[in-house]
């Protein structure tokens, strides 16, 4: 099995790795059908364990290997680095600006984007797809890198990160799946909802892969970029609303070890 996944094509690759870190969304999800609800408490520490995971993620196996891939330039090894992270918080800006879309627990009058008629659970999910979109892209890019041959991007690397999303992706759809259950929506529905939210990833995980095949010297700007965005996701969505119900000692707890899983497991395995 493993052989056979090296030798497939990089967008392949990373079209399958985004099929993962989707179906561990719907694993988690699907714990609504054995749980009605949950503790709050638990809730907010598994947001703050993903947000742990997101951060490690970012720096361990999209910055590093950027600024690395960077030393031989011409200019500074910090400069497609900071570029690329800098369009990436941009890019997730404009579309937090303009897809409608409401945080977990949040009511409808902090709905944010364009002003629409869609209920809550649509708002609900498309707040979570958006949260997926740079994850997807960063499973794309790290498998295009590792498939264009610069050392600093390897395919166990990028392996160890989808595997790290993953992980991190079944708290979130369990997050996702359970309060839409809490709030009266059936099971069936909450589950679909949950893992609906990730279904992105690995259109995304396909097109970030296929964009830095396409465009090699793009490669330091592409990983900074997922780093960017993904940093904008955690700062903007998922720390605020890991704390927003005051239990922030736990959340913190969380995002400690979401942090430490990820960076063990790229530097143990990637």
């Amino acid at each position: 099995m493993i052989d056979f996944f090296y030798s497939l094509n990089p967008i392949w690759q990373a079209g399958l790795a985004g099929i993962f870190t989707w179906a561990l969304t719907a694993a988690g999800a699907a714990c609504v059908f054995a749980i009605r609800t949950a503790n709050q408490k638990v809730l907010d520490a598994m947001l703050g364990f993903a947000a742990g995971v997101m951060m490690a993620a970012s720096f361990w196996s999209l910055l590093a290997p950027a600024i690395e891939m960077s030393q031989d330039h011409a200019i500074a090894s910090w400069i497609p680095a900071a570029t690329g992270f800098l369009l990436g918080a941009i890019f997730l800006r404009l579309l937090d600006k303009i897809l409608p879309h409401l945080h977990i627990d949040f009511p409808m009058s902090e709905a944010e984007g364009i002003k629409t008629s869609w209920k809550r659970t649509t708002l609900l999910v498309a707040a979570i797809t958006l949260h997926n979109i740079p994850e997807g892209l960063a499973i794309g890019v790290a498998f295009g890198a590792a498939a264009a041959g610069f050392p600093a991007a390897t395919l166990p690397a990028a392996i160890v990160l989808a595997l790290g999303i993953g992980i991190q992706n079944f708290p979130e759809g369990f997050a996702v799946s359970v309060p839409l259950r809490r709030d009266g929506v059936s099971a069936l529905k909450s589950f679909w909802y949950g893992q609906l939210s990730a279904i992105v990833e690995p259109l995304a995980a396909i097109a970030g892969a296929a964009a830095v095949l396409s465009a090699k010297p793009l490669l330091p700007y592409a990983l900074a970029f997922a780093a960017g965005a993904m940093i904008f996701v955690v700062v903007e969505e998922v720390i605020p609303e890991s704390q927003r119900h005051g239990h922030t000692d736990l959340a913190t707890g969380g995002a400690m070890l979401g942090f430490l899983v990820m960076m063990i497991l790229d530097v143990a395995l990637g």
